[in-house]
């Protein structure tokens, strides 16, 4: 929608377009919710202008899919535990928040959508000073604290867990679960083809997100030798260690003629995951709340291991919020063992009516059509903002 603007009624030029601010990074989790909601805001006639904030563009190739300009803003992190660090990030969150109301007055969008994290924190400040409508969407069943601070102000607030609902005002929050990118929820006719993997025996896929989980890695490798005569695994491990794993599983694998039911990639792309997710009669994952929708989406039984809650409290509570649905069993790191572990596994996968209870109740949790729930009410504020 284009508008005539006198240049002393706004920062903007003359004869614009509606524009749309995304914000919310560090993880994967965080960024590629943002990506769905402008898969879905590119298919409306309106054709806003979309800009990414962030300390980093995170995925250039997804940012040029899409059209979406990156802008740098620097943000810093608040760690749960001591630190150095946290010091020096406080001044980057200021330093942020300087950046963030330069760059939002000079695009000066109609409205600003945040998917939390830390990267969001100086751009949601300043888009409150500049009184600019902002928009959250909350995917853990606890509020983080980004998305705490735009509570007041925000315009519209989206959740994916009923249980995160009491956090937040009930006039202007809706369950509308969590933004999957079309790669991921593409239906794969046959996945084992896909993915080069023959279906003789039930595939397990071990993911640790895009950053890998240092403890569910070495205890699956150690568990190689028990599992992989009755399963196929695929490992993907993150990129930091993945060398070192390789030559562990190596060595453990040697001569017992199990090496080819064993698959390790550091990182994957969303239509490989999308076919792993299709094929895998199990997966056992962490709790990010965006991997636990995905897995629900292909209703799928799961072991989840949550990150420890001194280092992160949101993984816990969306571990057990999903495990109560009947979805997953959680596992605690701190018992997470290989004896363990395996009896998991093998009681999930031998047991029809336990492994059919988990499946349908994965599919239950599902909630359809949220990137263009979200869409649509961006572009409704972007109308009213720019009328």
């Amino acid at each position: 929608m284009c508008r005539n603007i006198a240049l002393s009624e706004s920062p903007r030029d003359t004869l614009i377009r509606m524009r749309i601010a995304f914000v919310g990074g560090g993880s994967g989790g965080h960024f590629y919710p943002l990506i769905a909601v402008a898969g879905e805001i590119r298919k409306n006639s309106a054709h806003p202008e979309l800009y990414y904030f962030g300390p980093s563009p995170y995925d250039e190739a997804a940012l040029a899919q899409f059209d979406i300009e990156y802008i740098y803003c620097p943000a810093g992190k608040l760690r749960r535990y001591f630190s150095v660090q946290n010091i020096i990030d406080v001044f980057r969150n200021f330093f942020g928040v300087f950046v963030a109301i330069i760059r939002l007055y000079e695009i000066y969008p109609d409205v600003v959508f945040s998917k939390g994290g830390f990267t969001s924190v100086p751009v949601l400040t300043a888009a409150k000073l500049l009184a600019i409508p902002i928009v959250i969407h909350e995917s853990d069943a606890v509020p983080g604290r980004a998305n705490r601070l735009a509570v007041r102000k925000a315009r519209y607030i989206g959740i994916a867990y009923d249980d995160v609902a009491q956090y937040f005002p009930p006039e202007k929050t809706a369950l509308v679960g969590i933004p999957l990118r079309p790669e991921i929820t593409a239906v794969t006719t046959n996945p084992f083809e896909v993915l080069g993997i023959p279906n003789d025996k039930p595939l397990i896929y071990v993911t640790g997100g895009s950053l890998g989980a240092e403890r569910i890695n070495s205890v699956i490798t150690r568990s190689l030798g028990q599992l992989l005569p009755h399963y196929r695994i695929f490992h993907q491990t993150g990129t930091d260690n993945i060398e070192d794993l390789r030559l562990t599983a190596k060595s453990l694998l040697d001569g017992t003629g199990l090496e080819d039911s064993y698959y390790l990639e550091g990182k994957i792309d969303a239509p490989t995951v999308s076919a792993l997710y299709s094929a895998a009669a199990l997966v056992i994952t962490r709790a990010g709340s965006t991997t636990l929708f995905e897995i629900a989406y292909h209703s799928k039984p799961s072991i989840v291991v949550p990150i420890p809650e001194d280092v992160s409290r949101d993984q816990r509570t969306n571990a057990y919020a999903y495990a109560r649905t009947g979805a997953a069993t959680v596992l605690e790191e701190q018992n997470l063992t290989q004896g363990l572990l395996i009896q998991e596994i093998n009681s999930i996968i031998t047991d029809s009516n336990r492994y059919a209870a988990m499946s349908q109740a994965a599919h239950s949790v599902y909630i359809p059509g949220a990137a263009k729930s979200i869409s649509d009410i961006l572009i409704s504020i972007g109308h009213e903002h720019g009328s």
